[in-house]
This record gives structure tokens, sequence and C-alpha cells, in this order.
């Protein structure tokens, strides 16, 4: 993929997250493939922006094969809502993710940008105890941190991204960026993490890196290893003369 060309996966699309990410990649020079379970949701994916809407269920292998094809960058905002859901064998998060990622490395996909949680692996101590016992017992923090080692071991420049709590509140344009597990805490709105995912697809410095995230309106405690990215801007389609 260069800055003015290329196919970006969007995986869930449907998603409150992956609603923004289309936001921000609808005015880009790339062709926008959106993954969803719902085929119902065609029409209003491609007027947020997807030029191709792929109808696929992650757990399903082939499915995730089709979902890359000719993909040159994955940008997965994919997770489950917690309820009865989260109760099933497999998890999304964990086998799905992992399935994408398996068939991202056999299509040759050059970048993976990937949505975890904070509160996996390392940066454990930034969920309160009470949700992480939940989200432990429910499957989902082992579930996340089985897709990031998956993605860390497969040869794929990629970038993971660990959120905080998320919100609907606009942007705030102010993310606190820690790397090293123990490093911020707290919330931020679903339209900044969008933000970071889509300029994490240009910004070579967040490469083979995992990060967490929160606003800084919504940072919790005291923020550790605290790191400044240069965020390259998102290209946009260039004026006609």
């Amino acid at each position: 993929m260069t800055r003015k060309r290329g196919r970006v996966l969007v995986a869930g699309a449907t998603g409150r997250t992956g609603r923004f990410v289309l936001d921000t990649l609808a005015e880009t020079p790339f062709v926008v493939r959106a993954l969803t379970r719902d085929s119902d949701a065609e029409a209003t994916l491609r007027a947020q922006g997807a030029d191709e809407v792929v109808v696929g269920d992650l757990l399903d292998r082939d499915d995730a094969r089709e979902a890359v094809l000719d993909v040159d960058a994955v940008v997965s905002a994919v997770g489950v809502a917690f309820g009865l859901e989260t109760i099933r064998g497999d998890l999304v998060d964990g086998t799905g993710i992992e399935n994408l990622v398996d068939a991202a490395t056999a299509a040759g996909v050059q970048r993976f940008v990937l949505t975890s949680s904070i509160g996996v692996g390392d940066s454990k101590d930034g969920l309160p105890l009470s949700l992480r016992a939940i989200l432990t017992a429910a499957g989902v923090l082992s579930a996340k941190a089985r897709s990031e080692e998956r993605l860390r071991d497969a040869p794929l420049d990629h970038t993971i991204v660990r959120p905080g709590a998320l919100t609907d509140a606009p942007a705030t344009g102010e993310v606190l960026v820690g790397e090293g597990g123990d490093s911020v805490c707290g919330s931020i709105p679903r339209a900044d993490v969008a933000n970071v995912l889509t300029s994490s697809l240009f910004t070579e410095t967040t490469e083979n890196r995992t990060f967490e995230i929160v606003s800084r309106p919504g940072l919790r405690g005291r923020p550790n290893n605290v790191v400044d990215i240069q965020w390259q801007p998102v290209p946009r389609v260039e004026p006609a003369d």
C-alpha cells in the first residue's frame, strides 16, 4: 500500500468503533472494504464510505480468507459485546482474529492494525479489578491476549492498540499514548480510537509496537511510560484541477 493507492479491509465495520474507522477512510484515495456479519448492512456501510462489502464470520476460516483477498492493509475494530455471546465457546476476539491474522499472512497483506484493550497481558493493572474479574471469567481477556500474540508472531507489520474504556463522546483530539503495559488507564471516545487506528497505517514509527491509549480528559491516575508519536496525516483525495 502506498499513500495514494491500495485496498484497506475494515473488520468489525458495523461496530461503533468500526463506523468511525469508515468515516476516517471515506475521503482517502484507498479502496475501502467493509467486513460484517450482517447481510442487511450493505447499504448502510456503502453510505458510510465503504467501496466494497463482504459478509462473513471470522470464526469461519473460509470467510476470513475471502475477506482479505487482494487486500493491502487490515484495520480490525472487532470486539464481542459483553453479554450472552461471551459464553459461547469461541470468541471473535480470539479465534476470529487468529483466523484473520492467518488469512492475512497467507494473502501477503502488508499492514495490520488491531484493536485490543487495556487489561490485556501486561496492561492488566489498567483495568478496574471488578471489570477485570468479569472479563477474565468470560474468557474475553485471554481471547484478546491470544490474538495479540498471534499477530506479534506473524510476519506482518503490525500495530496493536489497547484503548481504555470506550465512550460515545465526540473526539477530543487529545490522546495519551503509553507503551509498556502499566502505562495509562481511563477512558477514550471511540472516535479518538478510530483516528489512532487509521493514522497508525501511515505512521512507520508505530510498526511492530503495542500501545495503550486514553484521552487526556478521560485519564485516571498518573500516566507512566508515555510516548510521543508523530502521527502522519491520513491521505486525502486530491481535488481535481
